[in-house]
């Protein structure tokens, strides 16, 4: 009788081995709340942060960049500008992708020996035939196709003489430019053709884009 009560206990035993569990049977709703470990989301956060430092950081370095390359300050030196301009005020110049234009203020230097930087703006470009009337100081663009225009220049500091009286034409030459002071009486530029002359576009430094200072001033410049 003891014999086949161990024989039981032995069919029991393998008959309990072959079972195996299927866990698409065990129902999750009973399953035991695991802990969620917070760290990763910490980590993850830390993570973004560091990418939006690198950004900015980038960012920064390339307006710089940009700034070193495309643009320059210059500070007014002188009165010839008045009163669009005036001494010691500070500009931003940029001569990014730029080719000038008539009525552009820009900073150039200086044709000659003295090389120094001017501020001045662009009456005629190559090809244009620069008239001025000294009696009136009416100034007159005749274009290399022959359109022919009398520039309207409120922006002028005039009064009504000058070393040079009645009318003087002036042929740009191709790639060259004709510029004027607003200041027209007290001035240095392409009228003084042993000082400045035409002004070769190699020697232009950029285009007055907006003035820094004063701050009460601060904005673009036209």
């Amino acid at each position: 009788m003891s014999d086949l009560n161990e024989k039981e206990k032995d069919n029991i035993i393998e008959e309990n081995e072959d079972v195996s569990c299927d866990d698409t049977n065990v129902d999750e709703t009973s399953a035991p709340d695991v802990a969620i470990d917070k760290k990763p989301r910490k980590n993850s956060a830390l993570s973004s942060f560091i990418d939006y430092v690198e950004l900015f950081a980038i960012a920064v370095s390339i307006v710089l960049v940009l700034f070193t390359v495309a643009f320059r300050t210059c500070t007014v030196d002188g009165d010839s500008m008045n009163n669009t301009l005036i001494d010691k005020e500070v500009l931003i110049v940029s001569d990014f992708l730029y080719t000038p234009e008539r009525g552009d203020i820009i900073v150039f230097h200086q044709t000659g020996t003295k090389n120094m930087p001017l501020v001045k703006r662009v009456i005629g470009v190559g090809g244009d035939t620069v008239k001025i009337d000294f009696d009136t100081w009416t100034v007159t663009i005749i274009d290399k196709n022959g359109q022919q225009q009398v520039l309207d220049e409120p922006y002028t500091n005039i009064e009504r003489h000058h070393v040079l009286r009645g009318v003087h034409e002036y042929v740009v030459p191709e790639g060259s430019l004709f510029v004027l002071g607003d200041n027209r009486n007290n001035s240095m530029d392409s009228t003084d053709s042993y000082n400045v002359g035409y002004v070769d576009c190699r020697r232009v430094l950029g285009k007055v884009m907006i003035r820094v200072s004063p701050v009460s001033k601060f904005g673009i410049v036209d």
